[in-house]
């Protein structure tokens, strides 16, 4: 009994130390939330000022919410020390709700400020962010006349197809440059009138026009060099094409291959004759497709070679074979229904599955088609030995079912085949004979009549 009460001793004062750092927890965790609603409250005053009150919708409506749990905070923490004596648990469960209250609200505070602050960082440095715009709008302008003339020097080599991609960009750059030192102004005016959230989609939208004319006049330097590039691997890949086509031609044949060897030669005369404008990223791409189309082909063919290919009379003979051991499985099923059990059944279901599968494989009838092609023989001479399998299985099953499904000779009053006994020894093996023949009749009568369908 000392022990019981040591051990109990010791389980209440782990319990009390607990209770303890709850209570020292709640009490710091509200001090931190109240002090973190203070400050966002400060913080979305400023924002309101620099953003205006669209911005900051969701952070105010943090705000008010935050500000309402607390109140539940601040009352379960009175009266935890009210005057009304309260036992453990309901002290325990109070102090674990002001943690909890007070977590979410600094994580729902530090989310909506989060999502705020480089809008506010934006906002403070706005006139900064406004000089920027305006220099790397004069900046750009200074490239616009190298990009014209390297649109130029381009149209004189490629052919009007190739430069549709860029041909345009200095045009659009300096338009985009014009709307960003417009929009600049509008910015700045705003912000001097007070207008704050117009004032800041200005800015972005002026922010935005200069990395967009930006990208553009890149464009057109980017397009020189990758063009250069894709005219000197077109030439690489038009030697290999050629090679390539020498060594397909004594790969292993098949339709495949004929067409992919076709569709590559077709891609190569296809190409200009030399000082003709050219689309060089066009020519590569149809180039890389027919040599890639070819490398696929050949690929099958040898595999195809590997292995041998059933003949077609070896795949008929197989789905005749599957039809024939359906129509025998079947009958036997339909005419023991009573006595054919779950794997039999089972089995024969599933012959079937894969007699479905074999025909929807071929897009017809698989008793119908006269013609298979190679590609589709073995798999189709597989579906068929399984469908095969399946209802051999499945009418091996169903004899086992009807064999013990069929009355023994005990079950009608005498002896087996062959012995004596009672009432004089005469022979009492008559009823179990005449029910065997039946029963040994109907099924090898089902079966013939498989064979015959």
């Amino acid at each position: 009994m000392a022990g019981f009460w040591g051990r109990r001793k010791r389980e209440q004062e782990e319990l009390n130390t607990q209770d303890a750092d709850l209570a020292r927890r709640a009490q710091q965790t509200l001090v931190a939330a109240d002090e973190r609603l203070r400050l966002t409250t400060d913080e979305l005053a400023f924002a309101d000022a620099e953003l205006g009150a669209g911005p900051t919708t969701e952070l105010r409506e943090a705000v008010e919410s935050v500000r309402t749990h607390m109140q539940e905070a601040f009352h379960l923490h009175q009266l935890n020390h009210d005057e009304i004596p309260d036992t453990p648990e309901e002290l325990r469960t109070r102090n674990a709700r002001i943690v909890q209250l007070c977590e979410w609200a600094e994580d729902l505070l530090d989310d909506r400020t989060q999502a705020l602050a480089a809008a506010i960082e934006r906002a403070r440095r706005a006139p900064e962010v406004i000089a920027r715009v305006r220099a790397d709008a004069a900046r750009l302008r200074l490239r616009l006349p190298d990009a014209r003339s390297t649109v130029e020097r381009l149209a004189v080599r490629y052919s009007a197809h190739a430069l549709s991609q860029i041909e345009a960009n200095p045009a659009e750059a300096e338009q985009l440059l014009g709307f960003a030192e417009h929009s600049a102004g509008v910015a700045e005016r705003r912000r001097e009138a007070g207008q704050r959230e117009q004032a800041n989609m200005a800015l972005e939208a002026s922010t935005e026009s200069v990395r967009r004319a930006e990208t553009l006049i890149d464009a057109v330097e980017t397009f020189e060099v990758e063009a250069l590039r894709a005219e000197s691997t077109l030439a690489a890949i038009i030697e290999d094409s050629r090679g390539d086509l020498v060594v397909a031609l004594r790969e292993p044949q098949s339709p495949a291959v004929s067409a992919a060897i076709a569709e590559l030669q077709a891609a190569l005369a296809a190409l200009p004759a030399a000082g003709v404008n050219t689309d060089p990223f066009e020519q590569l791409t149809r180039l890389r497709e027919a040599n890639a189309g070819l490398d696929a082909a050949i690929a099958a063919a040898r595999e195809r070679a590997a292995r041998p290919i059933p003949p077609l009379e070896h795949v008929r003979h197989a789905i005749d074979d599957a039809d024939r051991q359906l129509a025998v499985s079947r009958d036997v099923i339909a005419g023991h229904r009573g006595w054919i059990g779950a794997d039999a059944r089972t089995r024969f279901a599933e012959a079937e599955r894969v007699r479905l599968d074999l025909d929807r494989y071929l897009g017809a009838s698989a008793a119908a088609v006269t013609t298979i092609d190679e590609d589709h023989r073995e798999q189709a001479f597989a579906m068929a030995r399984r469908a095969a399998f399946l209802a051999s299985e499945a009418l091996q099953l169903a004899q086992r079912d009807i064999d013990a499904a069929r009355p023994q000779p005990d079950q009608w009053g005498g002896p087996g085949y062959g012995q004596q006994g009672g009432w004089g020894g005469g022979r009492r093996s008559g009823g179990s004979d005449l029910m065997g023949g039946i029963l040994g009749g109907l099924v090898i009568g089902s079966i013939l009549d498989g064979f015959i369908d």
